[in-house]
Order: structure tokens, then sequence, then C-alpha cells
């Protein structure tokens, strides 16, 4: 009896110990990034400034979106690089996925778009690329092929990798996580970026800004400390308008909501302070708010 207690706790030992806590599944890289989501790369001084008053380290740069058109998943939106970022900022490229185009098995998918962002490189002499990421609504009805496309991503991506100058490079995979798939299996993947924006539905637009309110925030702050997969966290600093029944509407997160949620949402997972990126780069978000707000979201 008393051998069969001692192995049954050694058991119950092992299966608890394997479960990690967020702190330990591993690193990613710290800092402060911005995705970039114009068709065209541009900067003017303001935003090479802001590059530079707040060290950002990466810039998420939208290639491209993937899009269904008649039946298949075809690219759409292409980005040209009309310039250049400034030396020692890394380019994540990035690309936009339809929840639509995951809804079956596309073959041979994975190795286009990996074949596709390399020759963008190539062509536009962007350098030490050791990162992609991947940006799709996923949900429980495409969860499944989506994880699967994104196993043949990163086989396909290190598969170049194998062979070119980069193979000394530690290279990523990452993807976007919205709250609502926080209470969904992790992706396959090395981490992700949390988006904390596009929280609230449209439509109730006169209750409560759709584009963030922490009120549509907490509901979903309960799957983060167990969530098995590093994050980062990605805040929006842009306005939204639209056009109800003639009238022009223009939503603008109010800096301290956006500060009440990053509090909020650092009290269920501390380490989300350590790696911090903004929605999106542009001269009109850059002006939007006072530079103690930008100070107080990267390094507070």
């Amino acid at each position: 009896m008393r051998d069969h207690a001692v192995w049954m706790f050694l058991v119950l030992f092992t299966l608890t110990g394997c479960r990690k806590g967020p702190e330990t599944l591993g690193t990613i890289d710290e800092g402060q990034s911005v995705y970039y989501w114009r068709t065209d790369l541009h900067l003017d001084s303001t935003e090479r400034a802001f590059l530079h008053t707040y060290h950002i380290k990466k810039v998420y740069c939208r290639y491209f979106d993937v899009v269904m058109k008649e039946g298949e998943p075809m690219p759409n939106a292409t980005l040209r690089f009309s310039d250049t970022l400034p030396t020692g900022i890394e380019v994540v490229p990035t690309v936009y996925i339809t929840e639509d185009c995951m809804h079956e098995p596309h073959p041979g998918l994975a190795a286009k778009l990996v074949k596709r962002i390399r020759q963008m490189n190539e062509t536009n002499d962007i350098t030490e690329v050791r990162e992609l990421q991947i940006d799709c609504d996923y949900t429980a009805r495409s969860r499944k092929v989506y994880y699967d496309f994104l196993r043949e991503v990163k086989e396909e991506w290190n598969k170049g990798n194998h062979i070119s100058h980069l193979s000394s490079l530690t290279s990523h995979l990452s993807t976007t996580i919205r709250l609502h798939q926080l209470s969904m299996p992790v992706p396959p993947v090395d981490y992700g970026v949390l988006m904390i924006y596009n929280t609230g539905d449209p439509g109730k637009f006169m209750e409560r800004n759709p584009i963030l309110d922490i009120r549509d925030v907490t509901p979903y702050l309960r799957w983060l400390p167990d969530y098995q997969l590093p994050l980062a966290a990605a805040y929006p600093v842009y306005s939204w308008q639209r056009e109800i029944h003639g009238v022009r509407i223009e939503h603008t997160v109010e800096a301290d909501e956006i500060l009440r949620v990053k509090t909020a949402v650092e009290a269920k997972r501390p380490e989300l302070r350590r790696s911090i990126i903004t929605y999106c780069l542009d001269q009109e978000n850059i002006n939007r708010y006072q530079p103690e707000t930008y100070e107080a979201i990267y390094h507070h």
C-alpha cells in the first residue's frame, strides 16, 4: 500500500509539474514595437522621430492580405516599398488572412505565402528577416485548419532559413491573438501578440467605444494567467471614422482608457509590460496623444 501511495504521489507531482506558468513558457524579444499598416512604406520626419524617440526595435510591417477570390485564397493590397526603415530596426513581415480562407485546407498556400515574402524581401533588399507574423481572426470553425496552416508556414520558413545566410539566426513565427481566442487551445507558434483593440460591437457605439473599452476587455482577462503561450501586447492609438445616416462619426480612445486597460491586463499577466506594440505608425496617430501618453504605454 505504501509503495502504491508513493507511486500515485509521483504521478500527480509529475502531472501537475508539467503545467508551466506563463513566466516559464520561454522568452520573446523585449522592447517597444509598432505596426505599419499602410500600402506604401514611406516615413515622414514625424514618424522617423517617433521611432527614434521611443527606441522602437521592431516594425511589424503588413506585406499583403490574403483574401478569398473566386474560391481561392489570393494576395491583395501588396505593400510598395518607397522608403526604408532606419538602420537597426527589425522588420517583421506580417500577413493578414481573412477567416474564410481557413474554412478548408488549401494545399500549397503556406509555401506560396513564404515564397512571396522572401521574394519581396530580396526585391527590396530587406535582409536578416528572422520572423514572420500571421494575423487571422480565427474562430472555432476555422481554428484547426488555421493551426495546421501555421505548422506548414513554420516548416516552410525554417526550411528556407536552413539553406540561406539566415541559418545562424533564430527564426520565429508569431500570430495575433484576439481576446475571444484566449479561451481556445494555444496556436503552434513561438509567441502571440494579444490584440487589445477593436474590442466592442460597432453597432453599440452609442454605449461604448468599439475600439477599446475596459468593460469589453474585463470578461476575457480571466483567461490570461493560464494561457500557455508567451505574449506581447498591442494597444490602439488610431481613430476610426465612419458615416451613419449621413452623419460622420469618429471614434478615438481617450489616453486614460488605454492606460486603464493596460493596468488591468498587466495585473493578470505582469510580463506583458515587457513587450509593447502600438497600432499603428502614422503621423496622425502620433499627434493624437501627448508624448507622456506614449511614455506611459511603452515604459510604465
